[in-house]
């Protein structure tokens, strides 16, 4: 397989994305060149193995993630565009592949995992003034939040992009999705997804933006069930939006 050049920052889109919304890997590239950081899709990785790890099957977990992990091996950053996703990587990889012979290009690897808005907070400059057009609210998604401990960043980016977040009740509660949560049980999960989007209307916002495209289409097709005039949207795509 071939890998990259030593050094060269890649971009990990995750397999979600590349299945289900292709369009977020060029519009990911587009937002880290508007901040000045060049990258290249990561060649031949696939699945990190969170959902197999999720449930227990981490003989399944490590030989799906084996093939992501050989793509990685040259890399230099991997800047992964999910809070979920980056943590699996960061903080799980190196677990999953302990006692095996690629233990330490697993540790290795998992050390040059960044999530994507906590780069791009590095490098975005002083917030512009929220303009009244530009207020959203702002989705905290479970392992993002609790793994990485990664709050402020995406709201930073969105103020120096100019845009406003309206804090929502109960923003740190998850939104239901949790992989196959949502499958085993889905009485609750809607239940859960209902709470989060009816914060999102009491806050007085049509837009909820968020870094993990799974809670997103999670909450996009309940609001679509429910006939709520809420856009769920990508941090990406929410500035590519506002750069225009």
């Amino acid at each position: 397989m071939a890998r990259h050049g030593s050094g060269a920052r890649v971009l990990f889109s995750t397999c979600l994305v590349e299945t289900l919304r292709p369009d977020l890997v060029d519009a990911t590239l587009r937002v880290l060149r508007d901040h000045g950081l060049e990258a290249e899709p990561a060649r031949g990785a696939t699945c990190c193995g969170q959902p197999a790890w999720n449930i227990g099957l981490r003989d399944d977990a490590r030989r799906v993630a084996r093939t992501s992990l050989a793509a990685l091996g040259g890399a230099g950053q991997v800047v992964v565009p999910s809070g979920s996703c980056a943590t699996m990587m960061r903080e799980f990889w190196p677990a999953l592949f302990e006692g095996t012979r690629e233990a330490a290009d697993a540790s290795s690897v998992s050390e040059r995992v960044v999530e994507l808005s906590s780069l791009l907070a590095d490098q975005s400059p002083a917030g512009q003034a929220p303009r009244a057009n530009r207020t959203v609210a702002y989705h905290d998604s479970c392992h993002m939040l609790r793994e990485l401990q990664v709050h402020d960043q995406p709201r930073g980016v969105l103020a120096a992009a100019g845009t406003a977040v309206r804090e929502i009740d109960g923003a740190e509660l998850c939104c239901g999705f949790g992989g196959t949560f949502s499958v085993k049980l889905p009485e609750i999960s809607v239940a859960m997804a209902d709470e989060k989007l009816d914060a999102v209307v009491a806050a007085g916002c049509d837009e909820l933006v968020g870094c993990d495209l799974s809670c997103l289409m999670h909450l996009e097709g309940r609001a679509r069930q429910r006939g709520l005039d809420v856009r769920t949207s990508h941090l990406v795509e929410h500035l590519e939006r506002a750069s225009t």
